[in-house]
Parts: structure tokens; C-alpha cells; sequence
């Protein structure tokens, strides 16, 4: 397959054919994420709170796979716009071979640590079992999340954006189908409840994995997985991990950032951890394509630059911008418009829609802003600048909004964590200006 594509074709529908997949799959996946809250919150107030406190444990062990996938896409995208076929497989191979490990110590590491971790948070009977219970079986599927992240990256970096979209909606449709039916136990299944949500999770995650395995079996993609390359090569490993490091951080700091934020939270009511918990699920459905359109960029931003092409570098740049900021603007409205229908789907608490309203629309001010970090972000990614990418998100998910959200529930209580949303997000904008020319003009 001849990649030179990438630096040829024009730059908007070239973006239009690699990003319009990546958002297509991530709008599947955010409506997957709403639907399975969904069906968790049928089972009861109690398994929803579960989920919402286990939320951070999960975005985590994505951090970790997408993170690294990062570095790995950035690298094999880099060395193919370089024509250095041979480093892109060896950066394939080494990858898969490190997610392996990933996904193994993962495993093992969070099944144990979840009783405490869920204790910290909660001193309910009933949370706590439900959620451990979950975990057992949500989490002995981590090995095979980190493969298929990896093989998504890959694909990703050689420009077959309809596969992963394809392997990434197979998936989740399998998730959604299986969701009621192994949560209330339909026709012939046995009723399971949370355990139901985990298993129907796994199996979509599984479904995925093995539709990459097939695919590239069947057919052959410019970069190759070869057996010799298994051999650690510690200069390519070194260059995996310093792209793949800043952007788990950058992933994970939303995790930190929530268990940080439901610690805040916990002394005012149990309502307002479950408002944060609703507020990541519905975030997604906004973030999810906004970072679409990111992925669908970073092969092409990655292959330019390795080509040389910083005219494309900065014109692909500007056209994220605006898609993203586009997005960002219709989610903002909507939950301006009607946060009370949003919140109660998941919830027919009065007091949790109530408070749940004005959260919504509290922390949707900042998200039109927010657009400019996450493209400052990912387009730094892309090049392979992931300690800039990470100066960007530590500012966003850390530096400011920790501190803001403390002093001002202190002040006016619950709802100043929701005003700290926005006040972060501008904040991060200016710094990612700030950051991304320096770093443009320097190379």
C-alpha cells in the first residue's frame, strides 16, 4: 500500500476520509457508554454509584492501552513519512509485545487493589459488593483491551480507518445487544445483573480484537508484525514509551482528576458523586468524536512531518481546530437547552436532577474553549512531542482545576467543583496557544 497519499491529496477531504470514521466509531461508542449506564441504573441507585465510582479504575487501564497506542501510532506514522519501513514494523511488533505485559500486570494489579480503592470512597455494603463484583470480571479482560488498542493504533497509522471503525462498531454493537440481555437475563440467558454489564463489556472488547486479528491475516497491511523483531530493541523501546508516557498521563489525569474530585465531593451528598459520574458518561458523546477527529489526524499530522510538510502540519492543525470547536459548540447548547432530560436518564431522583441541571450547565461553558487544548494536544502527539502534549493536560485535568474546585466548594460548596470546569478549560486554552507555537515555531 503506498502511504504517500497522505502528503498528496488535499488536506480537508484527506482529513474528512480519515477522521469521519474514527468520529462515526466514537459516536457508537459514547452512545455504547450512555446505553450500558443506562441499563446499570435500571438495577438500582446503588449499581450506578458503583459504576460511577469504578469509572477512574477503567479510564485508567484505557489510559494506559490508548496512551501507549499513542506512541506506538506516532512512531510507526513518523518512520512510514520517513520511508523507514523496517523501524514502523519493528515499533509494530515491539508495541504489541509491550502491550501484552501491560495488559497482564494490569490485570492483576487492579482485581486486588479494588476492595480498598472502593472503601476509600464509600462505607455502603451494597456499593462496595456490587462494584467489586463488577471489576472481577470487567477487568480479567485488561490483556485483551491493551491488543486491541494496539492493533487499533496501528491500523490507524497506516491510514485503514475503516477497519478500525468497523472492528470498533462490531464491538460495541455486541456490547449494547448484550447488555439487557445478560443484565435482566432474556430468553434463554440466566439474569445476572452488574456481573451481566461486566460480561457483556468483555465479550464486545473481545469481538474487537478479533475482528484486527482476521482482517490482518486476510489482508496484508504496509506494516508487517515479524517474529525477529520480538528481540528487544531498547532504542526503540526508548522511543515508544517517550512519546507513549506523556500520553498515559495525559489519559490518566482524567482518572486522577475524578477520584480527586468525588473526594471533594464525598462530605456534601452522595448525589453529587453520582452527578460527576453521569456528567463523564455524557461527556462522551462529545469528547468521543472530538477526539475522533484527533485520531483520524495524528496519522496524517505524524506521516507530514516525518515527510518535512509543515505547510500541511499547520494547515491540518487550523482544520481540526474549527471541527472540534464545532462539536464542542452543539454540546454546549444541548445541555444549556435540556440537562434535566440528560441527567434523568440515569437517575428519577428530584434532588439528583435537580442539582444534576445546574451542573450540567455550569460545566458546559467551558467546552467550546476546550477544543483548543484537546487539538493542541493530540496534534503535539502526533509529531511525537508528548512531553508538551502532557505540560498541556497536567495544566487541564491538574494544575488549575484541583485547586479551584477546593477553594470554591469552600466557599460557595458543591457547585463551585462544577464552576472549576470551565475556569480550568480557559486557563488550559491560553497555555496550549502558548505551548503549541512555541513548539511549531521551533521546528
Amino acid at each position: 500500500m503506498n502511504n504517500q497519499f497522505m502528503k498528496e491529496k488535499p488536506v480537508f477531504p484527506l482529513l474528512l476520509s480519515m477522521a469521519l470514521p474514527m468520529v462515526l466509531s466514537m459516536m457508537v461508542n459514547a452512545l455504547y457508554n450512555i446505553i450500558d449506564s443506562f441499563f446499570v441504573a435500571q438495577i438500582s441507585e446503588d449499581a450506578i454509584t458503583a459504576l460511577s465510582l469504578i469509572f477512574p479504575i477503567q479510564n485508567l487501564i484505557n489510559a494506559v492501552a490508548i496512551g501507549f497506542g499513542v506512541g506506538l501510532n506516532a512512531v510507526i506514522s513518523i518512520n512510514l513519512g520517513a520511508q523507514e519501513e523496517k523501524k514502523a514494523n519493528q515499533a509494530a511488533t515491539q508495541g504489541l509485545l509491550l502491550s501484552a505485559v501491560h495488559g497482564i500486570v494490569f490485570t492483576a494489579g487492579c482485581i486486588l487493589i479494588i476492595p480498598t480503592f472502593l472503601g476509600a470512597f464509600t462505607s455502603d455494603a451494597s456499593v462496595i459488593d456490587l462494584g467489586i463484583r463488577y471489576c472481577r470480571i470487567a477487568f480479567s479482560f485488561t490483556t485483551i483491551i491493551m491488543f486491541g488498542l494496539a492493533f487499533e493504533k496501528i491500523f490507524q497509522a497506516v491510514g485503514s480507518m475503516k477497519v478500525t471503525m468497523f472492528s470498533m462498531l462490531c464491538g460495541c454493537i455486541t456490547n449494547i445487544i448484550l447488555d439487557p440481555v445478560l443484565i435482566f437475563g432474556l430468553g434463554p440467558f440466566p439474569k445476572l445483573g452488574i456481573d451481566g454489564a461486566a460480561l457483556a463489556t468483555g465479550i464486545g472488547q473481545t469481538v474487537t480484537l478479533v475482528i484486527y486479528l482476521v482482517i490482518y491475516l486476510l489482508r496484508p497491511i504496509r506494516v508487517k508484525i515479524h517474529v525477529r523483531d520480538l528481540r528487544p530493541n531498547l532504542p526503540m523501546i526508548g522511543r515508544l514509551y517517550a512519546i507513549g508516557i506523556p500520553a498515559v498521563l495525559n489519559m490518566a489525569l482524567p482518572s486522577i482528576l475524578i477520584s480527586t474530585l468525588n473526594a471533594i465531593l464525598a462530605p456534601y451528598s452522595p448525589i453529587y458523586i453520582l452527578i460527576l459520574g453521569v456528567y463523564y458518561k455524557l461527556q462522551t458523546f462529545l469528547y468521543l468524536p472530538a477526539n475522533g477527529i484527533v485520531q483520524g489526524m495524528r496519522p496524517i499530522i505524524g506521516f507530514n512531518y516525518g515527510a518535512g510538510e509543515q505547510s500541511r502540519v499547520r494547515k491540518i492543525y487550523r482544520l481540526v481546530l474549527i471541527m472540534t470547536g464545532s462539536i464542542m459548540l452543539v454540546g454546549m447548547i444541548v445541555c444549556m437547552a435540556i440537562p434535566g432530560t440528560l441527567i434523568s436518564l440515569f437517575t428519577d431522583n428530584p434532588e439528583t436532577i435537580a442539582a444534576g441541571k445546574t451542573a450540567l450547565r455550569i460545566i458546559s461553558l467551558g467546552f467550546v474553549v476546550s477544543s483548543i487544548s484537546v487539538t493542541s494536544s493530540g496534534a503535539l502527539e502526533g509529531i511525537g512531542k508528548g512531553v508538551q502534549s502532557l505540560t498541556i493536560s497536567l495544566c487541564r485535568y491538574l494544575v488549575i482545576i484541583v485547586p479551584a474546585a477546593f477553594i470554591l466548594s469552600r466557599l460557595i460548596g458543591p457547585t463551585g467543583v462544577w464552576h472549576a470546569f470551565w475556569i480550568a478549560e480557559a486557563g488550559a486554552a491560553v497555555i496550549s496557544i502558548i505551548v503549541y507555537r512555541k513548539t511549531a515555531s521551533a521546528n
